[in-house]
């Protein structure tokens, strides 16, 4: 099988080339990295089947090329995070949308090749229905406040998939990851896990935006690349939508706690209001917690790697690193 992951020197796009190839797949990644990383890659560097285009997916010359090439597309090129979506509201949003219009057509007109699509479970807004479901209403906030531009930008790649299949029989998958976390994930874009347990090895406060009230289910990177490949073998997947998360809630302080104390950090926890570092109107999601009956039902998925575990996944990985800057 020749797959070709876009964005897959990024977090979840590197762990899936690196599990692709340890089966024996041909891979081709293609990325600009702007929010991936060459570090994330480097030791899949001259292993057999693998290849790297730094180019982005809005070329499509390119993207028609390695499309007609491959078996399969995992589409996971993205702008992500919350502190990067905000800072380039008109990159992100178009990338997510005309990107994935790229993909799509050209998978389409290339030999109607499968495109798993990977979503975010930010799509659900400030729904406060719990847990979501993938046929719930999504509520979103106001159009001035450019923090709903990444959800609904996901939503969009999501209809468009969607549309693709229904109108065109274009065979696509779309998966909502909910907080994925594990080595590899940087701090830089404002991921939570990363952030806290790099401060607390450089005994640095942990900043917790709000009242650290808020609740979130952060499920490990191994869990969600088992899912992303088992769905994309799974013909019945084709045509719809599936959350991918773990249902072990915690709210963001008892998270900076758990952090404290797995590192042994004498760190403090800093409380700092959303508008001091958001801006003013900013609006955080209180709870997010996935139904993932489908995914369990379709596949037998569940996932494996509990909060602690992946806690420490995490911290032994930025205690390996030769800096933390």
């Amino acid at each position: 099988m020749k797959a070709l992951i876009t964005g897959g020197a990024g977090f979840i796009g590197s762990h899936l080339t690196e599990a692709l190839l340890e089966r024996g797949d041909t891979v081709c990644v293609i990325d600009n990295l702007s929010t991936g990383s060459m570090e994330n890659i480097q030791h899949l560097q001259g292993q057999p089947g693998f290849s790297l285009i730094v180019d982005t997916i809005m070329s499509e010359n390119v993207m028609r090329k390695l499309i007609e090439e491959c078996d399969i597309i995992y589409h996971l090129a993205a702008g992500v995070g919350v502190r990067y979506v905000m800072n380039r509201a008109l990159s992100s949003f178009l990338t997510n949308v005309q990107g994935t219009e790229v993909v799509l057509q050209l998978a389409d007109s290339g030999g109607k090749k499968k495109v798993i699509l990977t979503s975010t479970s930010e799509v659900y807004g400030n729904n406060g229905k719990m847990p979501f479901k993938e046929e719930d209403d999504r509520v979103l906030g106001s159009v001035y406040n450019p923090r709903w531009g990444y959800s609904i930008s996901k939503a969009v790649g999501e209809f468009l998939a969607l549309a693709y299949w229904r109108e065109k029989n274009l065979p696509t998958v779309t998966i909502r990851p909910f907080n994925a976390c594990g080595p590899r994930q940087t701090w830089r874009h404002g991921m939570v896990v990363p952030r806290f347990v790099r401060s607390a090895l450089l005994e640095q406060p942990l900043t917790v935006y709000g009242d650290g009230t808020q609740t979130r289910c952060f499920t490990y990177i191994g869990d969600i690349i088992n899912a992303l490949i088992a769905l994309s073998e799974n013909e019945k997947a084709v045509g719809d939508v599936f959350n991918v998360g773990s249902n072990q809630e915690i709210s963001i302080r008892e998270l900076a706690e758990k952090v404290l104390k797995l590192t042994d950090s004498k760190s403090e926890i800093k409380f700092v209001p959303y508008e001091e570092s958001y801006g003013e109107g900013f609006t955080d999601i209180k709870r997010r917690v996935p139904d993932i009956t489908k995914i369990k039902k379709l596949i037998g998925w569940t996932p494996k790697v509990q909060l602690d575990d992946l806690l420490v996944t995490v911290i032994d990985y930025y205690r390996s690193l030769n800096s933390l800057s």
